[in-house]
């Protein structure tokens, strides 16, 4: 007998476009929620076409909406159009999750506000994904998280280089976390549902999850803490800078913390000689003179190929790390072994999708069903709240959906 899925009772909206709000209903989707997407009709999310943009790795499929919006069906409906939000209206009354990321102007226009459609549904759960929060001066404010998550929240600037210009981020590396946060706010909120059998809204930002990112620096802030040796020190650690193997591979030494730790990896690096070197005994000196050990470091990391040094690493016990890359993770063991990449579903151009980073044991997922085209199910979702197909077949001709 099938093991009956957790969500499979669960109706979902997704009234949302790109990645964070809807990656967090992919997720419900994953554990059996019944997911209808809401897309316009001419366009549809913009996320399709992601994967074709310049700039983006060249496949033959559409490799990152496929990721993202698997087992969910979709509808077209034009929400500028009072016959539109009416379907939309009908299909609220149905759910039980809403999930948008819609601009609040927008959402104040078409009356699609929590307080607006929480009158229809009380039970409702609404999840709102915003740039920048609900409340505040740049609440209105649209945001992809390469601004809104990494810039605005104060990461850009932390995370590089000493002396280096600041960087951008990839595309989606502040959304796929923040989805992974609106997901736990759904859940939360479906556990009080069981309690007190009333809905509620729930909400984070792109800024909300960069700034709890960059917490462990930016609480001290809030601590009235200095920065001025905080910012200097970044410079002076050797194990803030990377080094170069003679194949092109880079190398980092975080984890080297111990003075025995550095004895070793200087003795790997074949320099006892810096170990009676009074400027590398402890990590007050090695700070204070933190340039001529980087520079030490990086000649003789030089020298090998990073395959080298790794083995000779393990053999001395020192901690170091190969930076990745993501053309290894095709045949990583640790990938394939934990399943962070999982088989992907029947009719994919790809052999295998990369997963959320959630595991319950025990728990049964569905099997995964392809992402859908644009509107595959518009028919379908109008039929079961009653239209029939004249009707529909009318909406379809007058750009309803």
């Amino acid at each position: 007998m099938t093991e009956p899925l957790l969500f499979a009772d669960l109706k979902v909206l997704d009234v949302g476009s790109w990645i964070a709000a809807p990656v967090a209903t992919t997720i419900l989707a994953d554990y059996g929620a019944q997911v209808i997407k809401i897309e316009a009709p001419d366009l549809g999310d913009g996320y399709r076409g992601f994967a074709e943009m310049p700039g983006s790795p060249d496949a033959q499929s559409n490799y990152t909406w496929d990721m993202d919006n698997r087992n969910k069906r979709s509808i077209t409906l034009n929400l500028k159009t009072d016959a539109g939000r009416k379907v939309l209206l009908e299909l609220v009354m149905q759910c039980d999750v809403y999930v948008t990321n819609l601009p609040q102007p927008m959402r104040r226009q078409w009356q699609l506000t929590y307080e607006d459609l929480a009158v229809i549904n009380p039970a409702m759960i609404y999840a709102s994904l915003t740039a920048y929060g609900e409340n505040g001066p740049e609440r209105d404010r649209e945001g992809f998280d390469l601004v809104a998550y990494w810039s605005r929240s104060g990461l850009m600037d932390l995370v590089r280089a000493p002396g280096a210009s600041p960087a951008p981020a990839l595309p989606g590396m502040g959304d796929h976390p923040t989805a992974i946060t609106l997901y736990a706010s759904i859940l939360t909120a479906l556990m009080q549902r069981q309690r007190t059998g009333k809905g509620s809204h729930v909400h984070t930002s792109l800024m909300a999850n960069g700034v709890w990112s960059a917490s462990c620096i930016a609480q001290g802030v809030f601590a009235d803490a200095s920065f001025e040796n905080y910012f200097l020190n970044q410079s002076r650690q050797f194990t803030r800078l990377l080094y170069e193997a003679s194949d092109g591979r880079w190398l980092q030494f975080s984890m080297v913390r111990t003075d025995d730790e550095v004895d070793a990896l200087l003795v790997a690096l074949d320099r006892p000689d810096a170990l009676v070197d009074e400027r590398f005994a402890t990590s007050e000196a090695r700070l204070e003179h933190g340039e001529a050990l980087k520079a030490l470091i990086g000649e003789a990391v030089a020298q090998r190929p990073s395959a080298d040094w790794m083995h000779l690493f393990a053999e001395a016990g020192v901690p170091a790390a190969l930076v990745g890359q993501v053309a290894d993770l095709a045949d990583d063991q640790q990938v394939r072994d934990n399943g962070m990449a999982i088989p992907a579903p029947c009719g994919s151009d790809m052999a295998r999708m990369i997963k959320h980073p959630l595991n319950i044991d025990g728990l049964a997922t569905r099997e995964h069903i392809a992402a859908p085209t644009h509107g595959q199910h518009s028919s379908e979702v109008l039929q079961e709240l009653g239209y029939t197909p004249e009707q529909v077949a009318q909406m379809r001709q007058q750009g309803v959906i």
